[in-house]
């Protein structure tokens, strides 16, 4: 059944379009019920011409759209500028962030008369559905308002409320970051396919199947990755003596590193 509330975006990016594109996709959502708007890079008339959604040329025309929802999709040094722009306006909405780095304390000094304000963690696969979305609400939602966030953070994929403002930045270490991490190892994989005397053409589309399979393997067993892992690898055999390779080398330490790097400059970023 649709739901009947009016949203509004600021930011027609890739995360924004996907959401919007998902909303009409499974009719969640009319084109009427949405507007967007966003910097003067024409990626809010693109849109809204694909998909016939409304338009506004500044946010004071999205207010005047009263959305029940207004999602903030745009670039994280604009929202320094809303202060300016709400002028006297206030908006008792709900605000969503889908921004990286902005904590909820910030949020609400830029929307103070918000109903309530929630911060979400979104990852690129989200573009195509498939997606993982960490969010937090700065205030206890009403079952209303936490059935539309839902509906609107699920379209990306899946969708997991937290239980503090402070494990968002320790997704944004796994789940914001970790497909950077896949795609490099990817390269990696090619790249030692490639010195190993595989063909570029040929250590592509292996290296790129291998993960893509195995990835899909792991949605849709019920077995744990290790034990998936215990299963290619026989003793002696070639899995087991590349397993060894990446133990000597400290594979899972390089990895912690890794998301401990990550989840401090999250928090540097959500302090600056």
């Amino acid at each position: 059944m649709a739901n009947k509330a009016n949203l509004a975006f600021i930011g027609a990016g890739k995360m924004v379009t996907a959401i919007v594109s998902s909303l009409l996709r499974t009719q969640s959502f009319q084109a009427d019920q949405i507007i967007c708007s966003s910097a003067n890079d024409g990626t809010s008339e693109k849109l809204a011409e694909t998909t016939k959604i409304k338009r506004a040329g500044s946010l004071d025309e999205v207010l005047d759209f009263n959305p029940d929802l207004l999602v903030l999709g745009c670039k994280p040094q604009q929202l320094s500028t809303f202060s300016t722009e709400l002028g006297d306006r206030k908006f008792e909405s709900l605000v969503l962030s889908i921004m990286a780095g902005i904590p909820l304390n910030r949020l609400s000094s830029t929307f103070p008369d918000a109903s309530n304000i929630i911060r979400s963690m979104p990852n690129t696969p989200g573009q195509i559905g498939a997606g993982v979305t960490g969010y937090v609400f700065s205030n206890p939602p009403r079952p209303s308002d936490k059935l539309l966030i839902s509906d609107v953070v699920s379209s990306l994929g899946h969708a997991l409320e937290l239980p503090s403002e402070g494990d968002i930045d320790r997704i944004t270490a796994i789940s914001g970051s970790g497909p950077a991490y896949l795609f490099e190892f990817t390269c990696a994989l090619e790249e030692a396919a490639k010195e190993i005397g595989l063909s570029s053409d040929l250590a592509h589309q292996f290296a790129l199947q291998t993960i893509t399979g195995s990835a899909k393997l792991i949605s849709e067993s019920v077995l744990h990755p290790e034990e998936l892992r215990n299963q290619v690898t026989s003793p002696n055999g070639t899995t087991q003596a590349a397993l060894e390779s990446f133990r000597s080398s400290a594979l899972r330490k390089t990895v912690s590193n890794a998301v401990k790097a990550a989840y401090k400059r999250s928090i540097e970023l959500s302090n600056a």
